[in-house]
This record gives structure tokens, C-alpha cells and sequence, in this order.
């Protein structure tokens, strides 16, 4: 089955800091040229937002319809 909810990274609006990358302990992103990618979206822990809370420009958004999903409980959002 697909993940449905994942992180988005708006190329235009990136500044290729890597708090995104450095953030993340679930294998989501990897580095390509001096950018994050999205490489493992089942990775993404549902309702996590650590990546997106960090980015400085705002650049990354969640695909699907996180509402519905329980907010995690891991603390990787804070």
C-alpha cells in the first residue's frame, strides 16, 4: 500500500540548509547536489512535522489527508 502522507519540498522556495535532512532519523530524505529529496516517504512518521517545523523558508508541506491521522508520539516534531 502507498503512503499517503508525506513531506513536499517546494524546490523554489528551498535554501538547501539540510535542517530537513539533518532532522530526520526515519531515512525520509537524502541529499541530491546540495538539495533534499524526498526519497523514502514510508519513512515519514504520520503527523510528525519535525522536518517542516525546522525549515526556515517554509518549504516543505505534507501530501494526503494528515487529519485524520493520530499525532505521534515520538517527540521527532519538536
Amino acid at each position: 500500500m502507498s503512503k499517503k502522507w508525506f513531506p513536499l519540498i517546494d524546490e523554489d522556495k528551498c535554501i538547501g540548509c539540510l535542517a530537513c535532512y539533518n532532522k530526520c532519523k526515519h531515512g525520509v530524505f537524502d541529499v541530491e547536489n546540495g538539495r533534499p529529496v524526498v526519497v523514502y516517504r514510508e519513512g515519514c512518521i504520520d503527523g510528525c512535522h519535525g522536518c517542516g517545523n525546522l525549515c526556515p523558508q517554509g518549504a516543505i508541506i505534507y501530501s494526503g489527508e494528515y487529519e485524520q491521522y493520530i499525532k505521534c508520539s515520538c517527540n521527532c516534531g519538536k
